[in-house]
């Protein structure tokens, strides 16, 4: 049975669903690589324009399969290096990904599973669910999903949370920004499928310029070097074929080409 189910419905939303719920999602090395196929498969899909990331029963993501980390006491230190990789290319490839990502946080998250939340464009999680960063009572230390969920907390937060391991609330998870929204179970969906309209009106190239723009910005310190960028960046947009069928539908007061009819 796959770790990872893919779906896309008409409107070319894509669905990635984690499922292990036996083991309440937790990553192993089957299914970090499947997620990163899967992601790589829908990066060729010309249909595919949203991407929401959710889990199956239960949780969310219970973060590490305690089996896996078990199999990994008899390793060497590079071995263990080369596993911990894996986890580190499967978030730079979600932190990263060309289109809309949405997390759709059904439940309980732990651990790595933090750090697939924080990876996300937007993250909306069901009131019921719990978070946790326990590492260091493993005696080891959220390091592959620190730089995400750093940029999502702040380091003064992900201080108190990396070294008590104190768990917290869906309330609690969206004070600190790791989740933007929070529905109640029976509202998730709602809430979900409500951003995923909002995104499917953007236009598709402006979508992943825009994702392109806000790490650009972000990590940018030369102020002018970064004003010549971004007006030639915004130039470059309003001639394309895009550009120009958004402001010709806003002018003429009907949708855009991309937009769904119904």
């Amino acid at each position: 049975m796959s770790t990872v189910t893919t779906s896309i419905d008409s409107r070319g939303v894509v669905t990635l669903t984690l499922n292990r719920p036996e083991k309440h999602n937790a990553l192993d090395g089957a299914t970090m690589g499947e997620l990163h196929d899967a992601l790589t498969k829908i990066s060729s899909d010309q249909n595919a324009r949203v991407v929401v990331l959710t889990g199956a029963g239960a949780s969310f993501c219970a973060g590490a399969d305690i089996g896996h980390m078990r199999s990994m006491l008899n390793f060497t230190e590079e071995q263990n290096v080369t596993d911990a990789l894996v986890l580190a290319r499967l978030l730079r490839k979600l932190d990263e990904f060309e289109l809309p990502l949405i997390a759709r946080v059904n439940g309980n998250t732990f651990g790595g599973g933090v750090g697939l939340v924080a990876c996300a464009d937007i993250a909306i999680g069901a009131t019921s669910a719990k978070f946790a960063l326990t590492e260091v009572r493993l005696g080891i230390v959220p390091a592959a999903i620190s730089p995400y969920v750093v940029e999502a907390i702040g380091s003064r937060q992900a201080r108190r949370l990396f070294l008590t391991a104190a768990p917290f609330s869906a309330e609690e998870a969206q004070s600190l920004g790791l989740l933007h929204l929070t529905a109640t179970p029976e509202q998730l969906d709602q809430l979900v499928n409500e951003q995923v309209d909002l995104l499917l009106r953007g236009g598709p190239a402006a979508l992943r310029a825009a994702k392109q723009l806000v790490r650009r910005v972000a990590h940018f310190h030369d102020r002018d070097a970064l004003g010549e960028e971004t007006a030639r960046l915004l130039a470059r947009l309003r001639v394309s074929p895009e550009g120009k069928e958004g402001l010709s539908a806003f002018l003429e007061r009907r949708k855009s080409s991309w937009t769904p009819q119904g």
